[in-house]
Parts: structure tokens; sequence; C-alpha cells
């Protein structure tokens, strides 16, 4: 698992009046934007909609962070949250929250694509980019990368100029970066990924010590 202290920060570079998209990794990395820089740059956190499934007064809520480049996380949700979801989401007894944690600039492209089609197409999206993580991942450079990405957008039904937009998006970029830290440091997240279960902090575990732990919430 990646450790939090190992984010490439990277991720918020933006190259005045270029593609920032683009950049190469031996571009010099700014330092990552914390919760007070965040309001010094005018950056508004609370406009990142969280996604989230399940009943609103659901008994039970489990808060997921992972990195989309994260092969634990891939794992999660190619096995143990496909189970989770018709046991628990589907029948109302567990509200469902992903939040993103960025230790890349490819995850929070990742990131982007994902929610480029709003709440909606979010978790569609988001399953198309874990199962297809080893090959996008791998696809080469930046550039090879982001097209990969916008691959799977399309696929999603997301038109070119409406993935550009959301690619391109300097400022919504920082904000992801800015609001994430926020959530990292507060419920103290050190590695993809984690688990908040009714406010409490829980490792990656196998679906049945999930069950378990969900059923012993549900007192059942």
């Amino acid at each position: 698992m990646s450790r939090i202290a190992t984010v490439i920060c990277a991720v918020v570079a933006v190259a005045a009046g270029g593609y920032w998209l683009t950049l190469p990794n031996s571009t010099p990395a700014p330092t990552l934007i914390g919760s007070a820089e965040a309001q010094e740059a005018d950056l508004d956190t609370s406009t990142i909609v969280e996604m989230v499934q399940g009943a609103a007064d659901a008994p039970v809520e489990i808060i997921e962070y992972a990195s989309y480049t994260c092969p634990h996380c891939a794992n999660f949700h190619q096995g143990a949250y496909k189970k989770l979801k018709k046991d628990f989401i589907d029948t109302g007894k567990v509200k469902f929250t992903y939040r993103e944690v960025y230790f890349d600039r490819y995850g929070l492209w990742a990131s982007m694509v994902a929610r480029c089609a709003g709440p909606e197409k979010f978790f569609g999206i988001t399953d198309l980019i874990y199962e297809g993580q080893s090959e996008w991942t791998r696809a080469g450079g930046p550039t090879e990368i982001v097209d990969e990405l916008r691959k799977i957008g399309r696929l999603a039904g997301i038109d070119n100029k409406q993935l550009d937009a959301c690619l391109q998006d300097g400022t919504r970029a920082q904000t992801l970066v800015a609001w994430y830290q926020e959530n990292a440091e507060r419920d103290d997240i050190r590695a993809t990924p984690s688990f908040i279960v009714n406010g409490k902090k829980v490792d990656n575990q196998s679906y049945e010590e999930f069950k378990k732990l969900i059923e012993s919430e549900l007192g059942s």
C-alpha cells in the first residue's frame, strides 16, 4: 500500500499558457495546497460533490478512501465492493461514500474523468477505470495515459469537448487536491484503500470480514 507521505506534488502542476496535462515527469513539482492555503487561493472545497450510493438514512455509513492508481483499490472494487453493493448498499442498509486520494497526477486525471459527467455516471466510470487500470496506467507517458482515460470517458458517453473542458480545468484540479488533503488530514488516512465505518477507521479486509463488521453495526 502507498503512503500519503509519498504523494507526488506534480498533481497540481499547471503550465502557464500550455496544456498542463502533458507536462513531462521532470517538471518541477510545486507544493501541494493544504486547507489554509486553499482559503488564501480562493479554492472553495465545498464545491466538490460527495459521490454517494445507497439510502441517505441507512443505518451504516461506509466511506472509502481510494486511489485510481492503487492496485489494492482495484482489487477491492472488482471483488468485495460488488458483493457489498449487492448485499448492503442496494438493500438500503449501507450508505457508501467514495473519496479519492491523489498519490500522483494520473490518479487525479482519472478522478477528473470520473467526475466529468456528474454523480449519475461517476460509479459506472469508476468501475471502468478500475477494470482497465493495468492497461491505462501502463500506456506510456502522460499523453498516452490521458488518451486512454479519454477513451474510458467516451465509452461512458462523454464527448471530446466535455472531456477537454474537464481535463484542462486547472482550478478544479487544485480544488480537488485541497479537498483530498482536508479529508485525509481529518480522518488520518495514510494508505489506500482505507475505510471509515460509522465513524471508525478500518483497514482493507476481505468481504467476509466486512460483512461481519456491517452485521455487527446492524445489530444482527
